[in-house]
């Protein structure tokens, strides 16, 4: 199992269709449709997120479908997550550093979470083979977000929200995820969509890991 992993805009899904394409593997990808608090969440001022809380409402659903994905994805011998639970916590965790999660709102959200791991734990293939993070400078995050053009993402106020996560994400990566290796892409320097070498590079590296016993198995 591959988890794509990394910041907002980076490019996960389009990650996550070319390891279909190239390796044959299912794609568990994480949608936003139909979510009605993800809009909310970004087209809200700082008041209304408070009063209404759905910074852990949207939390909560993003918890929730990325239990799900896991679930099922951990049931099949290959399967590529866009985005996985394992990453869940970190946006947690900086919203509720931020003030919009509070402190017991945190303590319930980390009791479920914690629950959920221990099913994850106990599935037959119990973690991810690899972890490819996509990571980039913040410049990059910011014109990959308006290309793609979801309108409720592309508001100034939300800059400030956007540099709050990215700032961390490294740090996050490389000193707290603990599932599986990492193979790291740094988008500004390889471009896997257009470089057919690129592309190659990254097969090769996925395969290195996915062809052996997980480092974590006993």
């Amino acid at each position: 199992m591959i988890v794509i992993g990394g910041m907002i805009g980076l490019g996960k899904t389009t990650t996550a269709g070319i390891l279909h394409d190239e390796m044959n593997i299912p794609v568990y990808y994480e949608s936003v449709e139909g979510n009605k608090v993800l809009p909310l969440f970004y087209s809200s001022t700082p008041e209304e997120i408070a009063k209404n809380r759905y910074a852990f409402l949207l939390q909560l659903t993003f918890l929730s479908n990325r239990y799900h994905s896991i679930k099922e994805a951990l049931t099949h011998d290959n399967a590529v997550l866009d985005r996985s639970i394992y990453e869940d916590y970190y946006f947690a965790s900086r919203n509720h550093d931020l003030g919009r999660i509070s402190d017991l709102e945190m303590e319930t959200y980390t009791k479920l979470l914690d629950e959920m791991m221990l099913d994850v734990k106990g599935m037959p293939k119990k973690a991810p083979d690899v972890m490819v993070y996509l990571k980039g400078s913040f410049d990059t995050v910011i014109n990959r977000i308006k290309t793609r053009g979801r309108s409720y993402e592309i508001n100034l106020e939300l800059v400030s929200y956007y540099h709050f996560l990215w700032e961390k994400y490294d740090e996050w990566v490389y000193e707290s995820y603990k599932a599986s290796p990492i193979i790291t892409i740094d988008v500004d320097k390889v471009d896997i969509l257009n470089s057919k070498r690129d592309r190659k590079w990254l097969i090769a590296e996925l395969k290195k890991y996915c062809s052996r016993p997980h480092p974590l198995a006993k």
